[in-house]
């Protein structure tokens, strides 16, 4: 598990880094990006969500070099947006619908989550959550003894 060093409010919790990517709605534009991703040897992506509208499209994405996604979106002069949010492996133990009953229990909202591309053979399905607090999501679930995952273990 990872650590948990001292906070005033109890203890923090590991982070993982999310870009949300504002694109026209165009053919190929989605392509264009994960080229982009492809093409550069410091990043690979562990999460991609996209969520369209009429007229443009969101890609949630995580990468595992926040810096170096970050200077490949700027070089690109895309518009984009950063939050930190979490990254939950689940097992046999500690499951998906345990996960949203003990958050509602504390009553947190989970704004949105999507999977976690992976092949860790060793590890349990993972997911991307952001609640509206959380470092209190995060603390409820290292207390059920959930495994949050931080930007290191994507690597």
């Amino acid at each position: 598990m990872s650590s948990m060093p001292g906070t005033s409010a109890g203890f923090s919790i590991p982070l993982v880094r999310q870009f949300s990517i504002f694109l026209e709605n165009r053919v190929g534009r989605l392509v264009d990006i994960l080229r982009s991703f492809d093409e550069a040897v410091d990043v690979q992506l562990h999460a991609l969500a996209v969520l369209e509208a009429t007229d443009f499209a969101v890609v949630r994405l995580i990468p595992d070099n926040a810096d170096a996604t970050r200077r490949l979106l700027q070089e690109r002069d895309l518009s984009f947006s950063e939050i930190n949010i979490m990254i939950i492996e689940f097992d046999d133990d500690h499951t998906l619908s345990e996960m949203c009953l003990y958050l509602l229990g504390a009553e947190l909202n989970i704004q949105f989550m999507y999977p976690i591309i992976g092949d860790h053979p060793v590890a349990g399905p993972r997911m991307a959550i952001c609640c509206d607090d959380n470092q209190f999501a995060g603390q409820v679930l290292l207390r059920k003894e959930y495994r949050l995952l931080g930007a290191e273990d994507l690597r």
